[in-house]
């Protein structure tokens, strides 16, 4: 079996390769292919990952390259984890939309937008040249905006499935809590991409026992406390929102943090700086424990057992994904990406059914589904006025003389990744 990573330099890739060392009887990979051009990053990587595989007896081969088609060719299946303009495009997207007054975050609002924008039409060239070396390789997107960018995948013909931490880190969060095994844990997780809610929380599998209702009695504080999130709001809603939605929930506070500190992106550039020195020790073998604070806990236990159900050598029958609709929430098109509990196969990913869901949660889903149209019609044919309709739809901007400077502002800090700008 042969695997490749795209984006295979960044400093998440230890968790991946430390998942893939672990878990190598789900997913018995012979060849592992890590690819980017970033030459120094992508030798400081592959060392720590051919250390890790050894030290935990893996029999696999790791190689590295800056040659994409190589890389992919005749892959099984194809990971892509890539951030185009890397931390200094995502320390804008973070900070220009804090001028009008608006989030800035680098999945959502004006910021994700712009990520969209750079980041679709490199995926799809990338997929385009997959599917040239193995028409039947599986693509599994981590890439943000996973719902957009899963849904360009999609509707270009490609064999894609998205995949989010978001979900196995509630599994394992509410697995402590109840102090059984994570693999007990079956989530009601409805929504979009980085726009869930927790439903229900059931032990045993879909059909078991619904114990969010205790869970919330004994440790909503807790639970509330990481989401930062007022436990009384908690209590009033009887789900669990994920973290993402302090966003929306919280607009105007969220906006005054932001203010006031730096943004993540500098957090995260020099905690990858600091990275990249402890993985350039030769003596180092495992993961460092500061990769905890870089983001993406559980994303190797999530890719290996989505990997290994699309290619069938194991994994759980049933996953969070993203995936198309296909009627599963009535109120939004069938080829809409949501992210849900799904059946995944060689054939890939089958929504399960969901509850009616309350006005509340549909509402918003619909609106934010309206705006990821309008943005990836932006991503693949460009345009101010695109641009403009796709901010405007936003829930979190909505006002013409905020999507009028943001646009601007948008094109004026992405020119360099917009063939049309």
């Amino acid at each position: 079996m042969k695997l490749a990573v795209v984006g295979g330099g960044s400093t998440y890739t230890p968790e991946l390769i430390d998942g893939f060392a672990r878990l190598r009887d789900t997913l018995p990979i012979e060849e592992l292919v890590l690819v980017d051009p970033a030459a120094d990053r992508l030798e400081l990587v592959g060392g720590l990952a051919r250390r890790i595989f050894a030290k935990q007896g893996h029999p696999g081969r790791i190689v590295t390259t800056a040659d994409l088609d190589a890389g992919v060719a005749d892959a099984d299946a194809v990971l892509l984890q890539l951030r185009v303009g890397g931390q200094a495009a995502r320390n804008q997207d973070e900070t220009w939309p804090l001028e009008c007054g608006c989030i800035g975050q680098e999945t959502t609002g004006a910021g994700g937008l712009a990520k969209a924008l750079r980041t679709v039409p490199v995926v799809l060239d990338i997929a385009e040249r997959v599917r040239r070396t193995n028409p039947d390789a599986w693509i599994i997107d981590f890439t943000n905006p996973v719902g957009i960018v899963t849904r360009a995948l999609l509707q270009a013909g490609h064999k894609a499935v998205g995949l989010c931490n978001v979900a196995i880190g509630f599994q394992r969060k509410f697995a402590r809590l109840l102090d059984v095994t994570p693999d007990q844990v079956h989530l009601d997780h409805v929504g979009l991409n980085h726009l869930t809610w927790e439903l229900g929380v059931r032990l045993g599998g879909p059909d078991g026992e619904n114990v969010l209702p205790r869970l919330l009695a004994k440790h909503g504080g807790t639970i509330a406390g990481d989401l930062r999130m007022p436990r009384a709001i908690v209590d009033r809603l009887g789900v669990v929102p994920s973290y993402y939605l302090r966003y929306f929930y919280a607009h105007d506070e969220v906006v005054r943090e932001l203010g006031t500190k730096p943004s993540r992106a500098a957090e995260v550039a020099a905690m990858e700086k600091e990275l990249l020195a402890i993985y350039g020790d030769p003596a180092l073998d495992e993961k460092p424990a500061l990769l905890a604070k870089r983001g993406g806990a559980f994303y190797s236990e999530a890719a290996v057992d989505l990997a290994s159900s699309l290619l069938g050598s194991g994994g759980s029958p049933v996953q969070v994904v993203n995936t198309y609709n296909r009627g599963t929430l009535p109120f939004l098109p069938d080829d809409a990406v949501i992210e849900v509990q799904a059946r995944v196969d060689g054939t890939g990913a089958t929504p399960l059914a969901v509850p009616e869901l309350d006005p509340l949660y549909a509402g918003l889903i619909a609106n934010v589904t309206a705006y990821e149209n309008l943005a990836l019609d932006a991503a693949l044919r460009g345009g101010r006025g695109r641009v403009f309709k796709a901010l405007l739809a936003h829930p979190l901007i909505g006002q013409f003389e905020y999507a009028e400077a943001l646009t601007d502002k948008l094109i004026a800090h992405n020119r360099e990744h917009l063939a049309w700008a």
